[in-house]
C-alpha cells in the first residue's frame, strides 16, 4: 500500500514512517525537509500521486490557539483537496483525547482541525492520544521563567510517541468497519508537574518546577478534573513515562 504521512520528521511522523516501511508499504515521507509543505500546498499534488492513504500526523509549534488554528485548518482543507484529485481513499487523523470538552488554547485549535477534515470530501478516521511523554519538555520550556518552570495543575495518560504511531499505522492499514473515534493512551494517570519534576530531576538542570493555575483560563478546572483522561473503551501503552524517562533520558537531554 501506498501511504503518505504528513508530519514526517515529527515525534509521531518519524515512528510511523519507520513502521510502515517496516511493514513492506510504500511510504511517502511529508514535510518541508521533503519538499512538502500542507500549508503553503507546495509540493502535496506531486507527493500524492498513487497515493491510498494519508496519515496526517503534522503539528504546529506554537500553543496560541489563533496560530494553531490557521495552521489546522489550511493544512486539513490543503490536504482535503489535494487528497481527492489524487483519488485517496481515506485520511487518519492524530487529535487529542478529551479536546471537544474545551473551549480555548490548543485543544480547541485540534477541535477546529477535526472539523475542517471531517467536512471534507475524503472520509476520515480520527484517532485522539493522550499527551505525550515527549511533550513533558515543551511545556517546560513554555512555562519557563529563568531557573523557575511553571506548569498547568494537568491530570494526563501520558503516553511514548512511538505507541501512538504503532496504532495509527494500524488504522492505516486496517481500517475498523464501523469507523468512529479510537483512543489511544499510556498504561496509568500522572501529574503533568509531578512529570516534569522527574523529568528535571533526571537531567540535573537545577530547574524549579512549578504548579501553575491561571484564573483566567475557563478550562483549568477540566484540566485539574481529569477531561483529558481517556474513556473506558481506549487502547492502553506503555511504556510508562517512568519507563520511558529511565531508558531515554539517562543524565542528559531526551532523544
Amino acid at each position: 500500500m501506498k501511504i503518505a504521512v504528513a508530519g514526517a520528521t515529527g515525534s509521531v511522523g518519524r515512528h510511523i514512517v519507520e513502521m510502515l516501511k517496516a511493514r513492506g508499504h510504500d511510504v511517502v515521507p511529508m514535510s518541508r525537509a521533503t519538499g512538502v509543505d500542507v500549508v503553503t500546498g507546495q509540493g502535496l499534488a506531486q507527493a500524492l500521486v498513487g497515493v491510498e492513504v494519508v496519515i496526517d500526523a503534522a503539528t504546529n509549534p506554537s500553543p496560541d490557539q489563533k496560530s494553531a488554528t490557521d495552521f489546522f485548518t489550511t493544512a486539513a482543507r490543503n490536504l482535503q483537496e489535494a487528497g481527492a484529485k489524487a483519488g485517496v481513499k481515506r485520511i487518519v487523523v492524530v487529535s487529542i483525547i478529551g479536546i471537544d470538552k474545551f473551549k480555548g488554547g490548543y485543544n480547541a485549535a485540534k477541535v477546529a482541525h477535526e472539523k475542517a477534515m471531517l467536512a471534507g470530501p475524503v472520509p476520515v478516521q480520527i484517532v485522539r492520544a493522550a499527551q505525550f511523554h515527549e511533550l513533558v519538555e515543551r511545556m517546560i520550556e513554555w512555562g519557563r521563567q529563568g531557573d523557575v518552570a511553571y506548569l498547568p495543575r494537568m491530570r494526563t495518560q501520558l503516553v511514548a510517541a512511538r505507541t501512538v504511531a504503532e496504532k495509527l499505522a494500524d488504522v492505516a492499514t486496517h481500517p475498523s468497519p464501523n469507523g468512529g473515534v479510537v483512543e489511544v493512551a499510556g498504561p496509568r494517570p500522572e501529574s503533568m508537574v509531578d512529570a516534569a519534576q522527574r523529568l528535571s530531576a533526571k537531567r540535573h538542570d537545577g530547574l524549579r518546577i512549578e504548579a501553575a493555575s491561571n484564573p483566567d483560563d475557563a478550562d483549568q478546572a477540566l484540566y485539574e478534573a481529569g477531561a483529558l483522561l481517556p474513556g473506558p473503551n481506549a487502547i492502553l501503552g506503555g511504556p510508562t513515562f517512568q519507563e520511558w524517562l529511565d531508558a531515554t533520558v539517562p543524565g542528559g537531554r531526551p532523544r
